[in-house]
């Protein structure tokens, strides 16, 4: 079982940046991928970017050239580095886990509210 705790949003205007944390403990490893999501309310939860244990990361196009995904596997944290923000980044951001024979974790964690306004 893996336990996910993100850290790192707050309030900002718009052009303005961020780095979210996750911090994984439990049974997770290297080769394991790790993602970002999305929230806003009354929308459907969006992949926002990947970290595969091989080092391939994807992004999904509303934020390509502006945020970076990162892992450092030896902490088992995952961050996401967010600049440029505009407000239709506002929602709340969770991490998640790829298991190799699950897929992507049913238990989520608190996710940390993202807020880009003027």
């Amino acid at each position: 079982q893996v336990q996910l705790v993100e850290s790192g949003g707050g309030l900002v205007q718009p052009g303005g940046s961020l780095r979210l944390s996750c911090a994984a403990s439990g049974s997770i490893f290297s080769f394991n991928a790790m993602g970002w999501y999305r929230q806003a309310p009354g929308k459907q939860r969006e992949l926002v970017a990947t970290i595969a244990g091989g080092g391939i990361i994807t992004y999904a196009d509303s934020v390509k050239g502006r945020f970076t995904i990162s892992r450092d596997s030896a902490k088992n944290t995952v961050y996401l580095q967010m600049n440029s923000l505009k407000p239709e980044d506002t929602g709340v951001y969770y991490c998640n886990t790829h298991l190799l024979t699950t897929g992507w974790g049913k238990e989520w964690g608190q996710g940390t509210q993202v807020t880009v306004s003027s």
